[in-house]
């Protein structure tokens, strides 16, 4: 099993607003059956760490580029993901993390 963590870095004051929009976006994703289930945080400042940062994660056992062969993208996606880009500070980055299972927890 794998995590898979995007990371936006909004403008200042945004990150509640693009939390939202990215909810959103991983909600299509998901009602298409693309996407497991996900989680989103942000930090708008009203918490420790650094400020004006979103983060949505989900777990899943395979990676799949939305591009790949005979995948139907969602028809809404392409403006959902439009909706949050002016909000961005930078480019999302994405990482990916092999998560210890218990199969793999030597007792």
């Amino acid at each position: 099993m794998y995590l898979v963590r995007r990371t936006f870095r909004t403008k200042p004051g945004e990150a509640r607003r693009v939390a939202e929009l990215v909810h959103k976006l991983a909600r299509i994703y998901h009602d298409a059956g693309q996407r497991e289930e996900f989680r989103v945080a942000y930090n708008g400042g009203t918490v420790p760490g650094e400020p004006d940062v979103v983060v949505l994660e989900w777990e899943t056992a395979a990676f799949q580029s939305p591009w790949r062969a005979g995948n139907d993208l969602p028809s809404t996606a392409e403006a959902a993901g439009a909706e949050f880009r002016p909000y961005l500070a930078s480019p999302p980055s994405i990482e990916f993390w092999e998560l210890l299972t218990p199969e793999q927890v030597g007792d």
